[in-house]
């Protein structure tokens, strides 16, 4: 069997993150390469991390990898979180053989403002020209808010999950996922329990809220909680890379 023609590298810190950021990339391909078709992606793109075997880099393991190659990272950050991870993470990528088409950072927020907008990993990004282009995801509170943004009901049971919750948080937890908190599990307003409270736990149900609700939809439920702007990323530097325009600076 042949090598994928493009192979993207990610960022994140574990499997639920990797495929929540790749299957959302994936559809926005579908929809704006207009020679891309579904059947298409298995051979055509590859999601990996820095070693062949790997579909994404851990960012706990960024540190050490990076010194084991010797990769020195010059520069200031102003203490931007993540800045100095997602500089060695991409200086990893730069040195492989053959490199990635792209690269996806993917992040959680945890809550924090300072790291809602990802200045650190566009600071990073924007620090030097890197040879491929560079998508910045981050999830506010936590990717959990994705998987709500996607949420449609299926029958009076989830309706009535969908109800109760609402009334227990007081904020409806589908449309405004960025209001519920990340740092203290088991909270009231914990997203985890959340999610966990509408789909018990469901892997099937999280993957359909992700990859079968409208992109049109998650985009307008996504304004606050950073999936909106990982869309549109993905669709302004990935897409050119299938398309052959040039992606966008």
């Amino acid at each position: 069997m042949s090598e994928p023609a493009y192979e993207f590298g990610v960022v994140c810190e574990g499997p639920a993150d990797q495929f929540t950021a790749c299957a959302l990339a994936d559809r926005v391909l579908l929809e704006h390469v207009d020679w891309l078709e579904p059947e298409l992606l298995g051979s055509l793109r590859k999601w990996r991390g820095e070693a062949p075997d790997e579909v994404f880099l851990k960012w706990s393991n960024v540190k050490e990898r990076a010194k084991r190659l010797g990769l020195k990272v010059f520069g200031r950050f102003d203490d931007k979180p993540d800045a100095l991870g997602a500089r060695k993470a991409l200086l990893l990528f730069a040195n492989l053989k053959p490199r990635p088409a792209g690269v996806l950072l993917i992040r959680d927020s945890d809550g924090y403002p300072e790291r809602k907008e990802g200045q650190g990993l566009k600071q990073a990004r924007d620090a030097v020209v890197w040879p491929f282009p560079v998508v910045v995801g981050v999830a506010h509170p936590k990717r959990e808010a994705w998987v709500l943004a996607g949420f449609q009901p299926q029958g009076p049971a989830e309706s009535a999950r969908l109800q109760t919750l609402r009334e227990r948080l007081s904020v409806d937890p589908i449309l405004k996922s960025h209001e519920l908190g990340a740092r203290e599990h088991g909270a009231k307003t914990d997203i985890k329990r959340a999610l966990g409270e509408l789909l018990g736990g469901d892997g099937d149900r999280e993957r359909q809220c992700l990859t079968e609700t409208e992109l049109s939809v998650l985009e307008q439920r996504g304004g606050d909680n950073g999936l909106n702007t990982y869309l549109s990323e993905v669709r302004e530097r990935l897409v050119p890379v299938l398309s052959g325009r040039a992606p966008n600076p």
